[in-house]
């Protein structure tokens, strides 16, 4: 069921809901025009295109995967970063557990592409989105779900709306603890936890299967505060099992790990004691697949253990200079409807000319329009109208959003492959 239905995305035609594709590639399969191994540069791709490295993005599954096995960590990657689900396999034939989502329609965009277990690390009160989990779950005894849940209210929600579709098999849960005061969603202390808990246990459309949370909204983050969080969290776990809330289970569930904090996860998870069942101990870390040249580089824990290894940023968004009005001045034919500019500016990376790149020295984006990026270009810029400016961006989740289909690249520019998103 997975490989076809990955393999129907090579059946879509390409046309012009596909920004920077090649025009004359019109009518052609997905699956046709990957065939033709075109490059990127002389192969009728039009600007703005933004490109994924193969090379690099398969350095980066390669590293987190390397990274959870050396660790201990099972591993549910983020799938909101990319929603790709040919990436969710490479990372399920990576070693994944399953895919960590946000939102029911993401969850069903990862089972209408064969995911088997999903952890929604978000609540769940939605009626009509319970009925479609415990559809699922009815339909397949496979299929493994689990979501965040905070609140007593949130429970009754859930187990109205589930009992009301009439499920057969219970929702797995975890209570979420929230990271401290004025962050995200999560229960503020141990007692609302437990009250929680209870509400679960009363509930028999829910199962408690373990807690959970997200270190990256610790106020005022730093090592000491997130791994003083974390280690509430492991105890909040070995407090429910000392109170038998996890009895009768085949594993107990502890999950957390962005991507700024995953070496702080793994230290303190390698510190838990052994619980009443296996602990499957899950990070979620979503931003790696592509890494970027601005918020995730200088946040990467990698940053703090190169020991253990490094992400590459795989992105480039190739954009042309359209004019030169002044010799301090340029812009290109890329702005805020195709590149991420929610966390950074993007940054001039290279400048390409007649097949032949350079370091895009004397040249820094200062603002975008909606289709233009404004260039400040100093005495050192060689750039000329025509010259193709490759930016390198910041923030994964929102350079994905802004592309449908976006070709996957060599180094020498020969397109290999195209990854699909829904968004």
């Amino acid at each position: 069921m997975v490989l076809d239905a990955l393999a129907r995305l090579t059946e879509e035609r390409v046309d012009h809901r596909f920004k920077g594709l090649p025009p004359d590639a019109a009518g052609l399969t997905v699956g046709e025009l990957a065939a033709q191994r075109r490059n990127l540069f002389t192969g009728g791709f039009t600007t703005p295109v933004l490109a994924l490295s193969a090379e690099r993005l398969e350095h980066n599954l390669a590293a987190l995967e390397t990274y959870a096995e050396r660790h201990g960590l099972a591993f549910a990657p983020h799938g909101k970063t990319s929603m790709a689900p040919q990436l969710f396999q490479r990372q399920i034939e990576r070693g994944a557990w399953g895919i960590t989502l946000a939102v029911p329609h993401q969850a069903r965009v990862a089972r209408a592409y064969g995911i088997r277990r999903i952890f929604l690390a978000n609540e769940l009160v939605d009626a009509a989105a319970l009925r479609w989990v415990a559809a699922e779950q009815d339909a397949d005894p496979a299929f493994r779900f689990v979501c965040y849940v905070d609140s007593v209210r949130g429970v009754e929600l859930m187990d109205a709306a589930l009992t009301a579709s009439g499920a057969s098999r219970p929702v797995d849960v975890v209570v979420e603890l929230g990271a401290g005061e004025g962050a995200r969603t999560g229960v503020r202390t141990e007692a609302e936890c437990a009250a929680v808990a209870d509400a679960v246990a009363g509930a028999r459309t829910l199962r408690l299967v373990g807690v959970a949370g997200y270190e990256g909204e610790v106020p005022g983050a730093d090592p000491e505060r997130v791994r003083a969080w974390l280690r509430r969290l492991v105890a909040l776990a070995v407090d429910f099992d000392k109170a038998g809330r996890f009895a009768g289970l085949d594993e107990i569930v502890v999950s957390a790990g962005g991507s700024a904090w995953f070496d702080a996860v793994a230290d303190v998870f390698a510190e838990a004691p052994e619980l009443s069942a296996p602990v499957l101990k899950l990070l979620r870390s979503g931003a790696y697949v592509s890494h970027d040249d601005g918020h995730y580089e200088r946040l990467t824990p990698f940053n703090r253990v190169p020991r253990e290894g490094g992400l590459e940023p795989a992105f480039r968004l190739w954009t042309q200079v359209v004019s030169r009005p002044t010799a301090e001045q340029a812009f290109t034919n890329a702005g805020k409807r195709d590149a991420a500019y929610d966390l950074d500016l993007p940054v001039a990376k290279v400048v390409s000319r007649d097949g032949a790149e350079r370091p895009a020295t004397g040249i820094e984006v200062t603002g975008l329009s909606d289709q233009h990026a404004w260039l400040r270009t100093s005495g050192e810029a060689d750039l000329e109208v025509g010259d193709w400016v490759g930016l390198g961006l910041s923030h994964p989740c929102t350079s994905f959003d802004k592309w449908v289909l976006i070709p996957v690249a060599e180094a020498d520019g020969t397109v290999v492959d195209y990854i699909r998103t829904f968004f």
